[in-house]
Order: structure tokens, then C-alpha cells, then sequence
């Protein structure tokens, strides 16, 4: 078995379980986000959607990895390499387009409606004397 493919054996173990347990920790969030705005939701869908370019960033590294092992072959020839960026390319545009309608709905909310000015009253209080207390005794002069 080459040293990738044990590897990449062991790390997809690892990546398997933590999806696993992530998975069922976003399948709670939507539930509760069931209740919650749109918004929320959609923080959770591009949550997993990085974390889908987070697998896939893994499984190209050891590709080219792979291929680049082979100092006579370029890694972005290889149809498997591509492949991979073609789907990561794939997840960033839906990524975008969520984060687009975010901010194109936060645009819409943040329409310059009628403002009020309210003028500031001033609070005038009546200032007491200054002048020195007035004790039993009188001070000397020189």
C-alpha cells in the first residue's frame, strides 16, 4: 500500500467521524434554526458548505501531492486533480450566491425611511455662589 493511500485512509477515518458528529450537531441546528430566522440558516448552510471545500482542499492536497511525487508530471494535468477544483469552484459559487442574497436583503432592510430630528433641550440649573464659607472666626490680614 504507497504511504497516500494510507494516508489518505487514516485521514478520511478522522474526517469521517467528524463529519459524522458534525452532521448530526448541524441536523440539531436545523432543527432549532427551523424556528429561527432565515438568516441563521443560512449561516449554517455556508458553515457546511466551507466545510465541504475543507474536505475536498484535503483530498486535492494529497493529490497533487501525489502527482507531484513524479517530478516529470504537472499536477493540473491530472483529471482527478481537476476534477477537485472543478467541485471546490463549484461549492465557492454557492457560497457566494448566499452571502449575495444576504447582503442584498440587508440592503432592502436599510432603506432610508422618514427621519425624525429631535432637538436637544438643555437643562438649566440654577448656579450657586461661589464665595468663600463663612466661618466663626475671622481670618488676619496682613
Amino acid at each position: 500500500m504507497a504511504f497516500w493511500d494510507k494516508l489518505k485512509k487514516d485521514i478520511k477515518k478522522g474526517l469521517d467521524e467528524g463529519l459524522h458528529a458534525f452532521k448530526e450537531g448541524t441536523t440539531v441546528i436545523r432543527k432549532r434554526a427551523g424556528t429561527l430566522s432565515d438568516d441563521v440558516k443560512k449561516k449554517v448552510k455556508v458553515f457546511e458548505l466551507k466545510q465541504k471545500i475543507q474536505v475536498y482542499l484535503t483530498d486535492l492536497g494529497g493529490r497533487v501531492y501525489e502527482v507531484a511525487s513524479d517530478k516529470r508530471k504537472n499536477p493540473m494535468t491530472n483529471e482527478k486533480v481537476n476534477a477537485i477544483v472543478e467541485k471546490i469552484k463549484k461549492i465557492e459559487g454557492q457560497i457566494e450566491k448566499i452571502e449575495a442574497k444576504a447582503v442584498k436583503k440587508m440592503t432592502r432592510r436599510a432603506k432610508p425611511g422618514k427621519k425624525t430630528v429631535r432637538k436637544a433641550t438643555k437643562k438649566v440649573t440654577a448656579k450657586k455662589p461661589t464665595g468663600k464659607a463663612v466661618s466663626g472666626k475671622r481670618s488676619k490680614k496682613a
